[in-house]
């Protein structure tokens, strides 16, 4: 543990950050999976809203510097991929 006042304060504002951030990365990756299952299942229409919800949550998280924005980039152009091949396969 810290010594210093500063210090101490800092590593709670440490620990408060790091469970905003994971908990905004669990959310992430639980829409993510849910997607992929709704495109499994081959609903478009919803799959599409699904998307566009996701697309705006790896923004914020990428403007807030939780993840890299290569990384929402990556995510969100692979999601939107995944998306046009179920609707080309229909």
């Amino acid at each position: 543990m810290a010594n210093i006042k500063s210090s101490e304060k800092s590593a709670r504002q440490s620990l408060k950050r790091h469970a905003r951030n994971a908990s905004v990365i669990t959310s992430i990756k639980s829409r993510q999976k849910k997607l992929r299952a709704t495109l499994a299942g081959g609903d478009a229409k919803a799959a599409k809203e699904q998307l566009d919800a996701l697309n705006s949550a790896l923004d914020k998280a990428a403007k807030r510097g939780i993840v890299h924005r290569n990384v929402a980039n990556r995510r969100k152009s692979r999601l939107a991929k995944a998306l046009a091949g179920a609707k080309a396969a229909k």
